[in-house]
């Protein structure tokens, strides 16, 4: 006869010793990332067509300086030359990408500070600029994208870099062959992405257009690093970029670093 179940402790079964923490799916985070970039689209271009129309209401023109034609935009990710709100009225590429990009980028920055008062709540905190970039490389990554970085490079005067050759939120992207199936394909390395050079929608292949239309998605992971550093103590910049599917690189600028 087998002998009876042993009762399971629920509280061994549990990824955190807190018996009153809330647990989420590990795939959430992923699903959010694919929806925060074009939503960030949507609301701009709805803020912009509300302007628009209470600037038509009032009977004065939009004050909006004229701006001439962008070439090397980013915001090319619509797939169109900008972005349309509802009335017709067209938001400027760069405008939009530079919206899309503070509102990103600012979320991500709250989701870092909460994040690491959360984890960091049951152990010691990292004091040294070098151990909290190793925090973030290894602790906090696995946290967020299940895996560790995979380079780490730093000049030991205040400027990181971090590789991901496999970064989770790039890693299920496609390209987009349909519109450039008779383009030669061009080789993804040294594209510029961010405010480069050359049209990226212009002519220059499949991998250019892939990147551009990564680029936004960086956005956010970009400021979830700058407000994890933030809630360490250390001020610095986040310039997050790819130079070819799936792979991320993150640069580090700490307030005072020296080139």
């Amino acid at each position: 006869m087998a002998s009876p179940a042993t009762p399971t402790d629920p509280s061994q079964t549990l990824p955190f010793a807190d018996p009153t923490a809330t647990l989420v799916g590990a795939s959430s985070l992923d699903f959010l990332l694919i929806e925060l970039v074009p939503m960030a689209y949507r609301i701009t271009a709805d803020l912009a067509a509300r302007e628009e129309e209470w600037m038509r209401g009032s009977g004065s023109k939009p004050a909006r300086s004229d701006v001439a034609e962008e070439t090397g935009s980013v915001a090319g990710t619509t797939g169109r030359g900008g972005t349309v709100g509802g009335d017709g009225t067209v938001v400027d590429e760069e405008e939009a990408r530079e919206a899309v990009f503070n509102r990103l980028e600012t979320l991500g920055y709250r989701v870092g500070l909460g994040v690491v008062e959360r984890f960091s709540r049951d152990k010691p905190r990292p004091t040294t600029p070098l151990d909290i970039i190793k925090f973030l490389c290894k602790d906090l990554w696995i946290l967020l994208f299940r895996k560790q970085i995979d380079n780490l490079k730093t000049n030991h005067r205040g400027i990181y870099v971090l590789t991901d050759n496999t970064f989770k939120p790039l890693s299920r992207m496609s390209f987009d062959t349909k519109k450039f199936d008779n383009v030669s394909h061009t080789s993804g390395a040294g594209v510029a992405v961010g405010g480069g050079t050359g049209s990226v929608l212009g002519g220059e292949g499949i991998a250019a257009n892939s990147l551009a239309r990564a680029q936004p998605f960086l956005y956010f992971p970009a400021g979830v690093i700058r407000g994890s550093l933030a809630a360490l103590g250390i001020q610095a910049t986040v310039q997050a970029e790819t130079s070819g599917l799936p792979g991320a690189t993150f640069q580090i600028r700490t307030l005072g670093a020296k080139p």
